[in-house]
């Protein structure tokens, strides 16, 4: 509220709402082997996009031709990973659904109808994923929060309707890690990335 009373006369807020979709894509360089005892697993992610939505607020304030966008959505993401026994040489597809809290901050330019944009966003997890391997002996951890970027351009028509294109990528890695019982974990080194495309409505 500071700031925006310090904001000169000629600034203009906005609402709005939106809604779209995200292909999500994670980076696993290498395969992962988890061991307990004489039992062992491998983990190796599916190459290819996964598909989810994402929609929710956005408030708008405009400065000339600067503005600042904080938005509040909720998304999905699935990852998919093989994992074997490697004991008995079985494979099972295993997709994990995360549903979380995306809270991104953009700080854009307007030429007309087109911006550019881009700023930190942060992300919040709020279900808990299917485990990885199905043994007790492992156990699945997750980050609760974590935090990156977006960065991309947008149309705005008529006034009233908003049309954004944006890439998601993290800045922390080890979003998920594996724990054996003896309490060794292992780190997945996943970083998901994502395309997003929303449709929104400025009032």
């Amino acid at each position: 509220m500071a700031v925006f009373i310090a904001l000169p006369a000629m600034s203009q807020l906005n609402f709005g709402i939106k809604a779209g979709l995200n292909t999500t894509s994670v980076t696993m360089e290498d395969l992962k082997t988890v061991t307990s005892g004489s039992t062992s697993y491998t983990i190796e992610k599916l190459k290819g996009a996964n598909y989810g939505i994402h929609a929710g607020i956005f408030l708008r304030l405009n400065v000339a031709k600067l503005y600042i966008q904080p938005e509040v959505l909720l998304s999905t993401r699935t990852n998919e990973y093989t994992v074997t026994n490697v004991n008995s040489a079985v494979d099972s597809l295993v997709k994990q659904n995360f549903n979380k809290l995306d809270i991104p901050v953009m700080l854009g330019l307007k030429f007309g109808p087109l911006r550019i944009n881009g700023g930190p966003s942060a992300s919040l997890l709020i279900n808990s994923p299917k485990e990885l391997i199905q043994d007790p002996d492992f156990k699945t951890m997750y980050s609760k929060l974590t935090f990156g970027y977006q960065a991309g351009i947008g149309l705005d028509l008529l006034k009233k309707i908003t049309i954004d294109l944006r890439y998601e990528g993290s800045l922390k890695k080890f979003q998920n890690q594996i724990e054996n019982a003896l309490g060794t974990a292992v780190a997945l080194d996943d970083r998901p990335n994502a395309f997003l495309l929303s449709v929104g409505i400025i009032f």
